[in-house]
């Protein structure tokens, strides 16, 4: 079972306001508009049985309208919250874990493919070395401060390129797998 990331960033490194906004990010509720463009999502998506995020994340995307993720598990990985937190009409639509990440790993053997998603809980996957797959999509936006997709790490994580893709509006989108040691 793959652990995925698929994740936009600005250019300068944030993959959200201070304050969480996405309001930068097309194709978010209240970002900018532009012609359609397939990035890869639904073909992403597909790959995928599992959603893991973290707490952040998860209060910026809860009410987004139709819930993006339905119908594949979703689980919310935050050590302050619990199930009895969630808005009631996600109520059993999503879970709460609260970790660690090796432990979490662990419960969700047997998934098709996990996406992870939120910068604090990919770097916390990437700690733990269980990332198989990372998929950054730089949208051409200097946002000067925000939330960044990487922090500090305990090692350097070594990345083989894949493959990147250059789409007309602009978007950057590069694939590496984490160079495991051995």
């Amino acid at each position: 079972m793959p652990f995925l990331v698929y994740i936009a960033a600005s250019v300068d490194g944030f993959i959200a306001r201070p304050d969480g906004s996405l309001d930068w990010l097309p194709g978010t509720p209240g970002g900018p508009s532009m012609p359609p463009e397939d990035h890869g999502y639904d073909t992403f998506m597909a790959r995928v049985d599992t959603v893991v995020m973290g707490r952040g994340t998860f209060d910026t995307v809860r009410d987004f309208v139709p819930w993006p993720y339905a119908g594949r598990r979703v689980v919310v990985l935050s050590r302050t919250r619990t199930a009895a937190d969630l808005p009631a009409p996600l109520t059993g639509e999503v879970e709460v874990h609260p970790g660690p990440v090796q432990t979490l790993a662990r419960d969700l053997q047997g998934a098709r493919g996990v996406y992870v998603d939120g910068g604090v809980t990919i770097q916390a996957f990437l700690r733990a070395g269980v990332i198989d797959e990372l998929i950054v999509t730089r949208i051409p936006v200097l946002l000067g401060q925000g939330r960044p997709l990487f922090g500090a790490l305990d090692a350097d994580v070594p990345l083989q390129h894949v493959q990147t893709h250059v789409f007309p509006s602009g978007f950057v989108q590069s694939t590496y797998r984490p160079v495991r040691p051995g």
